[in-house]
């Protein structure tokens, strides 16, 4: 077993890093005027725009290593990456305005020889304040694995925001406009942000074809360790090494978040003041297969959905539910269908507080499934529910079938209206024209992931109990939707629960109404902006 890092490693590291680079201020450049003077103001005019622009990252990176040393160039084959464009912008909101630079473009990692490996996009807002370096910064990545960073930045923290629901405030449409509105609920009023993609995600990508290098990247352990040296790179970069840090990950982020907050601490020299996880997975363990947890760990969700058909629902009122799921369900299931009145009480109540027919609970045995529940629940109508958001319905395309063939209509319907918002903000408002197409969710890297060959499934609550024992200040806050049946509030619930007591107390859990993307909501979105504000300012 590999001798552990002394825990002194981060704070030698950055200081070694910082000196004297930390002493400087970014100075953001300007970038040539483009069409929208309301948002992005042209750069001046007796500086050639050209002069003004930052020098492209391959540049940067002829002069030094990934690990900081010079280094020549190494002569690979890999494409030089897109040059980073630097913009200013200034944007209304309710009671404020903001000015602010952005920066989007890409950082190179390379292997210990200085060949190129990946470049990871990213982009960079950073509020015009004396003294940046004392602000918080804030990391945000989502999951899939697969999913892109667009989801937080143009539906939760971004300044400018899509709206998730179709014109009407109903359901999302394909042809919904991607139109890009002005964030009133912007994290940028506390802290500078930086949407990062993963390998394969967004404008992210291997540096070569090279099938070892993919299967290193496409692996629970080869994205958390990429991801962490993207971070290092990027505050390297930018100078804010000695800025508070923060890190945001969604769905998938539960199991890389973790990772990554250890990797940073014990490998990269970087520690962080706060771990947020949006709607996270912390285990694969019971999300599927013969795991009986599964069916409890879902139940309060879905007795949400039902209750939600007849009016507003928030977590108080299921705490009955919860109360069941947590014992006399369990006792049940765990006693099986050859106890028949155990079945018959289980398939009862599951009908009742799911609002399903009882026969259709009674047939299942009282283990009623996500996609069944997604199916049954408004069956008479031809009515499916979302799994991402199971309070929104759509249409069954084959109502007839006796198998499950439906998209997921609070999620697949947002595909092109992000794509195509996240692609205008890029490409025109901030200026980086990256070659190829945005994948905001990669089927490609989703089939090819290496979830690991050994007996236990993917797990982040190792690293989790791990760097709450290393670092007794660092926080972590939870965000569910109630209606998520994709990763259900409960599951987290009870795992965190199971958390020693040294790192309880700087646990914070919020359910609130909606789905895995509860910040499509306004009142979502504000209450986690909240949450968000008040961990940076302890």
């Amino acid at each position: 077993m590999p001798r552990r890092p002394s825990r002194l490693v981060a704070p030698f590291v950055l200081a070694l890093l910082t000196a004297p680079a930390a002493l400087g201020q970014e100075t953001p450049a300007g970038h040539p005027p483009i069409s929208d003077p309301p948002i992005a103001a042209p750069a001046p005019r007796e500086t050639p725009p050209q002069a003004r622009r930052e020098r492209p990252a391959r540049e940067q990176g002829a002069q030094k290593s990934e690990q900081g040393g010079e280094r020549g160039r190494p002569q690979d084959s890999a494409r030089d990456p897109t040059p980073d464009s630097a913009t200013r912008h200034r944007l209304s909101l309710p009671g404020r305005d903001l000015a602010f630079a952005a920066t989007a473009g890409s950082v190179r990692l390379r292997d210990e020889a200085g060949e190129a490996e990946a470049d990871i996009a990213y982009i960079y807002y950073r509020l015009d304040v004396a003294e940046a370096a004392q602000r918080p910064v804030v990391f945000f990545f989502n999951g899939g694995p697969g999913a892109a960073s667009a989801w937080l930045q143009l539906g939760a923290a971004g300044p400018w925001r899509v709206s998730m629901t179709g014109p009407d405030g109903g359901p999302p449409a394909p042809s919904d406009p991607p139109t890009l509105l002005p964030n009133a609920e912007t994290w940028l009023d506390f802290a500078d942000l930086v949407f990062l993609d993963p390998v394969g995600t967004g404008w992210s990508r291997l540096a070569k074809r090279d099938e070892g290098l993919r299967k290193r990247f496409y692996s629970v352990e080869g994205d958390a360790r990429s991801v962490a040296r993207a971070m290092r790179q990027i505050l390297t970069k930018h100078e804010r090494l000695a800025s508070p840090k923060y890190l945001v990950g969604e769905s998938y982020g539960g199991v890389r978040g973790p990772k990554v907050a250890h990797l940073l601490a014990t490998e990269q020299g970087v520690g962080l003041s706060g771990l947020a996880l949006v709607s996270p997975l912390f285990d694969m363990r019971d999300f599927g297969g013969s795991s009986l947890l599964q069916f409890a760990m879902t139940l309060p969700s879905m007795a949400a959905v039902a209750r939600a058909a007849k009016r507003p629902v928030t977590r108080a009122d299921l705490a009955d539910v919860e109360r069941y799921a947590a014992s006399d369900f369990l006792v049940d299931l765990l006693r099986g269908p050859a106890d028949l009145a155990a079945t018959d009480r289980l398939a009862a109540r599951v009908a009742e507080l799911t609002g399903l027919d009882p026969g259709e609970t009674r047939r299942l045995n009282g283990r009623l499934s996500v996609s069944e529940f997604r199916r049954a629940f408004d069956r008479a109508q031809g009515r499916v529910l979302g799994r991402y958001d199971a309070s929104v319905k759509g249409y069954d395309p084959f109502p007839d079938s006796a198998f499950a063939r439906f998209p997921d209509p609070s999620s697949d319907a947002l595909l092109a209206p992000l794509t195509s918002a996240i692609t205008e903000l890029t490409t025109r408002r901030l200026g980086w024209t990256p070659q190829g197409p945005y994948r905001l969710l990669s089927d490609e890297v989703n089939r090819a992931w290496d979830w690991g060959r050994g007996v236990n499934p993917p797990e982040s609550l190792t690293q989790l109990r791990e760097i709450l024992a290393l670092d007794p200040r660092l926080r972590l806050h939870v965000a569910h939707g109630l209606f998520d049946l994709a990763t259900p509030y409960f599951a987290s619930q009870i795992l965190l629960a199971q958390l020693p007591d040294f790192g309880r107390g700087r646990i914070s859990l919020a359910v609130h109404p909606g789905g895995h993307m509860f910040y499509s909501r306004e009142d979502g979105r504000r209450a986690l902006r909240a949450d968000m504000e008040a961990m940076t300012k302890r």
